[in-house]
């Protein structure tokens, strides 16, 4: 079976010590995904504070994630797009995406702000 874990980008990927920890997840052969909130190429127009994926695209070219493994949820909860999933695990800063991920889906949402690394190993090593 397949370990999926996905991260959110803003406020979690865009970070150097979680980009770190996705090259050693990558090299251990996890399957590692983005999940964000962004506008996607569509729709990225709508977002005017930022309406650019030149960033993400940026960080997520340098560490080899396919951009069929980017997934934009145009600003709608992360839960609806899990819950369709088999994702262990997903690497958020936002509570309230935390707490819907953890009430309606399978997938064990984590707050990057806590010891995301010892959570998603041991998560992995089940």
């Amino acid at each position: 079976m397949s370990k999926i874990i996905t991260f959110d980008f803003d406020g979690t990927l865009d970070r150097q010590d979680v980009q770190k920890y996705v090259l050693e997840l990558m090299s251990k052969g996890v399957e590692v995904y983005v999940l964000t909130s962004r506008f996607d190429e569509l729709h990225k127009h709508n977002y005017t504070p930022n309406p650019c994926l030149k960033d993400l695209y940026a960080i997520t070219d340098s560490l080899n994630i396919k951009r069929e493994r980017i997934f934009f949820t145009n600003m709608e909860p992360k839960y609806k797009f899990l819950a369709k999933t088999k994702v262990l695990a997903h690497l958020d800063d936002m509570e309230k995406e935390l707490s819907a991920i953890n009430t309606h889906t399978t997938t064990i949402a984590i707050d990057v702000e806590s010891n995301y690394q010892i959570y998603i190993d041991h998560i992995l090593s089940q």
